[in-house]
């Protein structure tokens, strides 16, 4: 909800440990097996192609204005060709300039790969693009995958990367929602979750005048998203509504203003893009155990957080982009 935000805002630090209270044991080792892609020198470190953009209900999905949708996204084709357009931005002079890409709701995700292999390094391997600032974190959950099959595809196992808040009592994993279309035009989207939990995400008629949240390219009247949910840190600053607060997490998430993998201190005021960073050694496996990659090719960001602000509506992570952080060191 950041450029939301952004109409009423104006205006390196390293782990010394990655422990995340899960079990050290390491699963079995998926190494540089014979579909490793190895780096050529026309490799590029940002991403080269959008596989998956499924958002979940929000107030910037199908939105033409800030959002940047015109309506005709009403395929899942044409939502890949969307966000890849928005993160593909550039600016007068040619140079890359990406725009943010909302991911709705709690476990609205969107998948990339790159055109090479990206290698454990064993520190940071792993740039995503954000927006947050001082007060207004939006936390993704940040998986990967290796090509195991070789067919190109992001269809093999999901790791999650373990964070600050990795097997902690409040972090719910395998947590699901189910959202369900309105019947009629602006109107909030209902949801109910597997914890015996409902509620909506808010329609803001004040900020958005699009008929629908629920995103047009999918055609049954409900569906469902399942992920790792984090407590909410988001409060209410000044008691009465108008102030919100959407707090930052440790490390180890998209779109969150960390004082850890951020790898800076410019505060980021204007809201613009600026990057958390990932290792792939804090892979774990769906026990919750570490898993040894030598090297990953796709990465999915997922909402992290069911929650909203008040007016500022749902806590929903927004991306600009992706890279080999890798290739970025060594430039």
């Amino acid at each position: 909800m950041k450029s939301l935000i952004g109409y009423f805002v104006i205006g390196i630090a390293l782990v010394i440990s990655s422990s995340c209270n899960v079990d050290d044991e390491i699963t079995t080792d998926l190494g540089k097996g014979k579909y490793y892609r190895a780096r050529t020198a026309a490799s590029k470190a940002d991403w080269n192609k959008v596989y998956e953009y499924t958002p979940a209900p929000g107030q910037f999905i199908n939105e033409l204005k800030t959002g940047g949708f015109d309506g005709t996204q009403t395929t899942p084709e044409a939502a890949i060709a969307y966000a890849e357009t928005r993160m593909g931005e550039v600016d007068k002079q040619g140079n890359p300039y990406p725009n943010w890409v909302s991911l709705g709701g709690f476990g609205g995700y969107i998948v990339v790969g790159f055109d090479h292999s990206i290698d454990n390094s064993g520190g940071y391997d792993i740039g995503i693009l954000g927006n947050s600032f001082s007060g207004s974190s939006e936390p993704g959950i940040v998986w990967v995958m290796q090509d195991e099959n070789g067919n190109g595809l992001p269809d093999d196992t999901w790791y999650e990367l373990a964070g600050s808040e990795t097997g902690k009592t409040e972090t719910i994993t395998n947590y699901a929602v189910t959202y369900y279309r309105p019947s009629e035009p602006m109107q909030p989207v209902k949801w109910t979750d597997n914890q015996g939990n409902s509620g909506e995400i808010d329609y803001l008629k004040q900020f958005h005048r699009q008929e629908y949240y629920y995103p047009l390219w999918i055609e049954a009247d409900s569906y469902t998203l399942t992920g790792t949910c984090l407590a909410a840190r988001n409060h209410d600053a000044s008691g009465n509504g108008s102030y919100w607060v959407n707090a930052e997490y440790d490390w180890g998430y998209a779109d969150n203003f960390s004082p850890i993998d951020r790898l800076t201190d410019e505060d980021n005021a204007s809201a613009g893009a600026n990057a958390n960073h990932f290792r792939i050694s804090d892979a774990i496996d769906a026990n919750g155990k570490h898993k040894d990659l030598e090297y990953i090719d796709f990465v999915k960001v997922q909402v992290g957080v069911n929650a909203k602000s008040g007016w500022l509506g749902e806590l929903s992570t927004e991306v600009l982009g992706f890279y080999d952080y890798n290739m970025k060191k060594e430039l």
